[in-house]
């Protein structure tokens, strides 16, 4: 799914639109995310060194999105 998106433009790294899956990333680096009809904005907290599970992946980043409005709510 994630390379599908920056292929398809979907993706952002520091406001420049994301060419290859495989772009690096480091730390405070942030990502924004266009995924359906809601923007994820992601900020890189640090980098895993081996592919781990969902929860330790969770600490590596931090969420900046917005809550989603109650129109987004409504339609999920």
């Amino acid at each position: 799914m994630a390379s599908a998106l920056v292929e398809e433009g979907h993706v952002r790294l520091n406001r420049a639109k994301v060419t290859k899956p495989a772009h690096p990333v480091k730390p405070n680096d942030v990502l924004t995310i266009a995924i359906h009809d809601h923007i994820r904005v992601l900020r890189v907290v640090d980098v895993g060194i081996r592919r781990g599970s969902f929860a330790q992946a969770c600490q590596l980043y931090e969420d900046l999105s917005s809550p989603p409005s109650r129109d987004e709510k409504d339609r999920a």
